[in-house]
């Protein structure tokens, strides 16, 4: 939901924000993920009323549609993608949010807050001249009902705590149906943004290696199986879209190998590299069959030393993402970041005991 990011900013300049006239960012109200700055300001007596939901909050019906139907499992079953390079999805954007005459209600509101503080009516009267005066915006662009939207910012709700969801704080700004936004504002809303903002929803697969022997169960020299059954890792993928501006992406993750670190250095893995490759039925390795316990296995690694003055080893098993999104005048995939996410696993490794006659 948009909020109120742009009159707390011009209000702080004019200290309404420290005398409780607006509240601060902090008190942001949530809704579905997304939040707006500040969006809790009721203007009291004898404020213009209009464009409200009852609870003294502005709104608009234009919002990001969301399409998970082909997403990983929430909860314990399955956990966000972590970029493999320092780079995140965007914490903040700027999104259509108003048609003219929800602009104009929520602007004369602000004003009104402004030109109450004696520190604010210069800035009231610049804030008018801007939006209502013809510098550049004349009568809140009545006359393109329509045409187009009054964009504001967001933030993804799950960062509020993140200083960075402040880095889109600039004035409200006006964008044509069917053009595209002002390139100076960054992270405003295009099929890549979309699909920025995507890969943050993705959800992958949480499952664990199966091991033989079992982690509880390791011997020292014996080689170790480990796969994963067929199917286990599959695709997934999480669209958006804003059908107002007629805009959409669809961002997919593929798995493409399982990363073993087996917590030691004092291992031999399988392959040498540790990483084995995603096969054709979405399986990962060769599960272990009676008779082959001194074979080595396609997948796996063989613990060289005992765990019993360490403690257990941390069996680590990463899987590698492959990350691309498609969407509005992108029909063919464009990669993202490579995803990866990991589940941990104790192991104690044996002596095998010989008995010498």
């Amino acid at each position: 939901m948009p909020g109120l990011a742009k009159a707390t900013a011009v209000l702080a300049l004019s200290g309404l924000v420290c005398l409780g006239l607006l509240p601060g960012p902090a008190a942001a109200q949530e809704d579905d993920g997304l939040g707006g700055h500040g969006d809790n300001f009721d203007p009291g007596e004898g404020t213009p009323s209009g464009g409200s939901d009852g609870n003294g909050n502005i709104f608009s019906q234009v919002e990001i549609v969301w399409d998970e139907t082909r997403n990983g499992p929430g909860g314990d079953g399955g956990g966000a993608v972590a970029p493999v390079s320092d780079w995140e999805p965007p914490p903040c954007w700027y999104g259509p949010a108003y048609h003219p005459e929800e602009f104009e209600k929520l602007a004369r509101r602000v004003f009104f807050a402004m030109v109450h503080d004696p520190d604010g009516q210069d800035i009231a009267s610049d804030f008018m001249e801007k939006y209502n005066g013809g510098k550049p915006y004349k009568n809140f662009n009545s006359d393109k009902a329509g045409e187009g939207y009054w964009w504001d910012d967001f933030y993804d709700e799950n960062r509020k705590d993140d200083p960075a969801i402040f880095d889109c704080m600039e004035p409200w700004f006006w964008v044509d149906t069917g053009e595209p936004p002002p390139v100076e504002y960054e992270n405003a809303v295009t099929p890549e943004v979309l699909a920025e903002l995507a890969y943050d929803r993705l959800r992958l697969p949480r499952d664990e290696a199966a091991l033989r022997p079992a982690a509880a169960n390791q011997k020292v020299n014996l080689p170790t199986w480990v796969w994963l059954d067929e199917g286990t890792f599959r695709p997934v993928a999480v669209s958006a879209s804003i059908p107002e501006i007629g805009i959409q992406a669809t961002t997919t993750a593929r798995p493409v190998g399982l990363h073993i670190d087996p917590g030691t250095d004092d291992a031999e893995l399988y392959p040498e590299d540790g990483v084995c490759r995603i096969n054709d039925d979405g399986s990962i390795g060769t599960p272990y069959t009676a008779g082959r316990s001194e074979e080595s296995p396609p997948c796996g690694l063989t613990y060289l030393r005992s765990t019993e003055s360490t403690g257990p080893y941390e069996l680590t098993a990463t899987v590698t993402w492959e990350i691309s999104w498609t969407g509005t005048g992108r029909p063919n995939a464009v990669r993202l970041p490579d995803g990866v996410f990991d589940t941990t696993t104790e192991v104690d490794v044996a002596e095998i005991q010989t008995v010498v006659r």
